[in-house]
């Protein structure tokens, strides 16, 4: 049962209030889903600490080669900044995505990795980008890609009693660099997604230097296409190659049947269209 609401104004605060908590406090931000959860009674808390006045947290910003967006912006702020939309347009179409605008005025995106479902938007724009979370304990801070922040299907390596999320930073895009992010669902408004996908290509002499190519919901974490990424590696950016890629990242992806999201059937047949998509609007805006 819920008992008291903190509200502090540092990270400093909000680390010792965890550890005076010993366990029995969460960290909430937007609360889209913690609140209900706690309703729900997935999870236990005696004490909710709200870290959605701290304004070192509110803030995008890029320095030192890197973009971060701290752990209090919603989806709304990254959908709509002039740095986000330069720079990773791939992460602003992927916030503009979330629910409804209301929940996109209140949820943020470090809330949406943190909380670890397979299909959340922007955790697949973020591992496209290579992002990395900055990860606040007792003891030390760290930094851990957002792809190896997954546990299992719903769950996160974060400890939310006893760790914070201060923010998640990616490296800011050379010229030679693009992104992309395309979602299917079944209707245009407060849907998951049956499917989405993120791309983010490096070329060189009209060839594939490196490429990120990012899947979901087609397993119990944001997936990446490695084998297509290898394939791709070094190859000419054609037609026939992007078709032969989009083909062989099938053997990384292994939805599931779902009442909400379709058969596994139709979204393996669906997949390589979304992938070639992705990859050509990454490859245009590379270019």
């Amino acid at each position: 049962m819920l008992q008291d609401y903190y509200i502090p104004k540092s990270i400093a605060d909000t680390l010792a209030l965890l550890k005076d908590n010993n366990g029995r406090a969460r960290i909430i931000a937007g609360g889209t889903d913690l609140v209900l959860d706690h309703q729900a009674e997935k999870i236990t808390a005696d004490a909710f600490i709200d870290i959605s006045n701290i304004d070192e947290l509110k803030k995008i910003e890029c320095s030192d080669g890197y973009i971060s967006i701290g752990a209090a912006v919603t989806h709304n702020q990254v959908a709509r900044s002039q740095l986000i939309q330069e720079h990773a347009i791939a992460l602003a179409q992927a916030a503009r995505a979330v629910g409804s605008l209301q929940i996109r005025n209140i949820a943020t995106v470090v809330g949406n990795v943190v909380n670890a479902q397979p299909a959340a938007d922007t955790a697949v724009a973020l591992v496209a980008l290579g992002a990395e979370a900055e990860i606040n304990s007792f003891s030390e801070v760290e930094y851990v890609p957002v792809e190896d922040m997954y546990a299992g299907l719903g769950k996160s390596t974060v400890d939310s009693t006893s760790q914070l999320v201060t923010r998640i930073r990616f490296a800011v895009p050379e010229r030679n660099q693009g992104t992309a992010f395309v979602r299917l669902c079944q209707r245009k408004a407060l849907a998951l997604p049956m499917l989405c996908v993120a791309a983010m290509v490096s070329l060189k002499d009209d060839k594939f230097e490196w490429v990120r190519l990012v899947m979901a919901p087609v397993g119990p974490k944001p997936i990446r296409a490695a084998k297509a990424e290898e394939m791709l590696k070094g190859s000419p950016v054609t037609d026939e190659v992007i078709e032969k890629a989009a083909q062989l990242a099938l053997e990384n992806a292994n939805p599931r049947s779902s009442l909400v999201r379709g058969s596994r059937e139709y979204r393996m047949g669906v997949l390589p269209v979304l992938i070639k998509r992705a990859l050509v609007a990454a490859v245009a805006q590379a270019k």
